[in-house]
Order: structure tokens, then sequence, then C-alpha cells
């Protein structure tokens, strides 16, 4: 497999990256391209199912190791090259993956001792799935609306309410909560709870998608918990909620890029061969200005994304590098997309094609982890 099928060759080389870095674009880029003609069958019929799958897939090769309770902290630069490989190839091992790493990184980075020996090894492993229940019917990009009460009953606590949209939770075994404790008003009054996600009381509900995903919406009745489910400190639930969101949006300008790369190179295989006018596509100038503009994009989202996790692992202040990355990349991918359905005309939009499944999945990636409107007022906030 050539690298520049998934990566930009010239951008890996930059000092933003390292070797240990370009060693990883190429392990994680042949394990997709070894596994790509069987993910290219799948029935994504039953997304819970496939998710599941991909999970143990995942675990046993090693690629969620990162996530062990004795690990060091993630290294972001690396998250993004291996969201990005993934994306390229399959949605729905991007999907997993990705959760997965919210999860964990919740966990691992607000958690307790005793939290991480409990919970992370089977998140590392695969064996065990997780999910982040933030987002409520009355409370997506403003987390500080969430009403999901969390009762204090003697040490421990009640939770009722719901929680819906939640990736992976229709086969969570275990759920990061955001919940009222009434501690204070508007955000003061929140706190993160690990829940294990078959705890009495907890229901899980699929819900349908434009692009096949497990996603839910859990309904909790009389969930209680103990005190040792509190993730970092009562009323601090928003903070950790931010916390984990801010980090992740560089990562999913990483699987932005996959994706969108993956359009432009079939757009533009497409090009190349489809006879038209007495030529090719490819030698009409107005396809040969679109495709020039993809590029351009693709590396403007590239060198955005790398240098947001360059900044991370670096411990510079990177929310306002993270966001833009973020934006950015999830925009131009959303366009770059789009163009190249419009160069493969109505073969883009067979059902069931590249094109289609690619111009579906990508829509998402605008919305979650903050939409372009919330981010764009995050970065307009650190002006």
């Amino acid at each position: 497999m050539s690298l520049s099928e998934v990566f930009d060759p010239d951008i890996l080389t930059l000092p933003l990256y390292d070797d240990a870095h370009r060693a990883l674009a190429g392990e994680i880029g042949q394990w997709c391209v070894d596994r790509a003609e069987a993910w290219a069958s799948l029935d994504t019929t039953d997304p819970a199912a496939v998710g599941r799958a991909m999970l143990t897939e995942l675990g046993r090769s090693g690629w969620l190791r990162h996530l062990g309770p004795d690990q060091p902290d993630s290294d972001m630069r690396a998250l993004c090259l291996r969201r990005q490989a993934l994306a390229y190839y399959e949605d729905l091992a991007d999907f997993a993956y990705s959760i997965q790493e919210l999860t964990a990184a919740a966990i691992s980075r607000h958690g307790t001792a005793e939290q991480r020996r409990r919970e992370l090894p089977g998140l590392a492993d695969g064996t065990r799935a997780g999910a982040l229940a933030l987002s409520e019917p009355g409370a997506g990009s403003d987390l500080a609306a969430a009403v999901l009460e969390a009762t204090p009953d003697g040490d421990g606590f009640v939770l009722n309410g719901t929680k819906t949209w939640i990736a992976q939770g229709d086969i969570a075994d275990v759920c990061i909560v955001l919940a009222r404790t009434g501690d204070g008003p508007g955000p003061l009054g929140l706190t993160t709870f690990v829940v294990d996600g078959r705890a009495p009381g907890l229901k899980a509900e699929p819900i349908g998608a434009i692009a096949p995903r497990s996603w839910a919406e859990l309904t909790f009745t009389d969930v209680r918990v103990g005190p040792e489910a509190v993730l970092g400190e009562r009323g601090q639930g928003l903070v950790v909620a931010l916390d984990i969101l801010e980090r992740a949006r560089t990562t999913v300008a990483g699987a932005a890029l996959g994706f969108a790369r993956r359009a432009f190179r079939l757009a533009r295989g497409h090009a190349r061969t489809r006879k038209a006018y007495g030529g090719r596509l490819a030698d009409l100038q107005l396809v040969r200005s679109s495709l020039a503009k993809m590029d351009v994009k693709l590396s403007a989202a590239a060198l955005l994304t790398a240098r947001a996790a360059w900044a991370t692992d670096l411990g510079h202040d990177h929310v306002k590098h993270a966001s833009t990355a973020k934006l950015y990349a999830t925009e131009a991918a959303g366009e770059i997309v789009d163009s190249a359905v419009q160069i493969f005309g109505a073969a883009g939009l067979v059902a069931g094609s590249p094109m289609e499944r690619l111009y579906r999945q990508i829509r998402s990636l605008r919305i979650y982890e903050g939409s372009s409107e919330v981010i764009e007022m995050t970065i307009a906030d650190a002006l």
C-alpha cells in the first residue's frame, strides 16, 4: 500500500510528526488494507452487531491498547492518524474506535485509580463497549441545559431522565453520564457518573440515522449508583464533559480528512477514466478546477489538524487550534464529498455505492463534538 492513498506524505515529513508517527501511519494503513475487502461486504443492517465486531477486531489487533490504565496520556497525533486511516476505509471502524477513545479518555483523565483499574482494561481490549451519554432531547450543543436528575439517596444517587443520540448507547457496557445533582444553578449543578450499561432501570432504544451507526436513546428509571460512580468532582460535570469534547475535536478533523481523501481519490480516478465530450472528464477545465480546489482544501485541513494535534501533545493551549481544525476540516470535507458526487454525476447517487455512502457518512461530522456554529463561537471567544 502507498501511504499517499490515505495520508499526504509531504505533511507527514514535516517536523510536526516524528518517525514513530510515520511508522504508525504505515502500520494502521496496511492493517486497514488487509481488511478492506471484508469491510466492503459488511452487512450494515445491524450496526450494533457490526460495532461489537469492530471493537473486538480493534482490540485483538492492539489498536485500543493505549486506553489501558497503565498507559501514558494519549498521543493526539497518533489518534488522528488512526482515525484518518479507519475513516478512509470503513466508517463503522472509525466510529467504534472514536467512541471507545472518548469514553476511556473521560475515565483516564478524570477518574480515580479504582475507576481506571475497573473500567479501562475492558475498553482497551475491546471486550467492553463505552458510551458518552451527554446529549438530551432539550440539551444538545447547550450541555448546561441538561436536566437528567441524579437525586442523592443515602451515600449514592438515583438517576431519572433521558439521554438521546448516544453513540454506542445500544451496546454500551459502561456509560459516562452527565446528570444534574442540583449543587448550583446551570452548569454548576452538573456531575458526571460512570454507570454500568446493564444497570437495572437503564433501557436503550436504537435510533436510525442517515448513515448506519450504533446509536440510541437511553432512558433512566430509578437507576441507582454508589458514591464510587462520581467521575471527577461533584458539581464539575460540565468541566469534565467539555474537556473531553474539546480534546476530541482534533481527532474529528482527522476522521474528516480520511473521508475527504477517499472521496477525492475516487473522483480523480473516475475523472481520469470517464469518457466525455470526445475526451475524458479530467480534460475538462471545470472538472480540473474542481479537483484542484479539493486538493487545496485537503492540504489546508491536514496542516490545521497536524498543528492542533502537535500543540496538544506539547502541552500548549490547544482549544482554539482544535476548534479551528475541526471547523475547517469538517466543512471542507463536506464540500469535497459534494464536489466528488458532482463529478460522478448520477453514478454517485446509486444507493450503496462508495460515493453515496460517503455523502451520508460525512454529514454528522459538522454536528458532533460541537456543531460548526458552536465551534465558531469558541474561536470567537478565543479572539
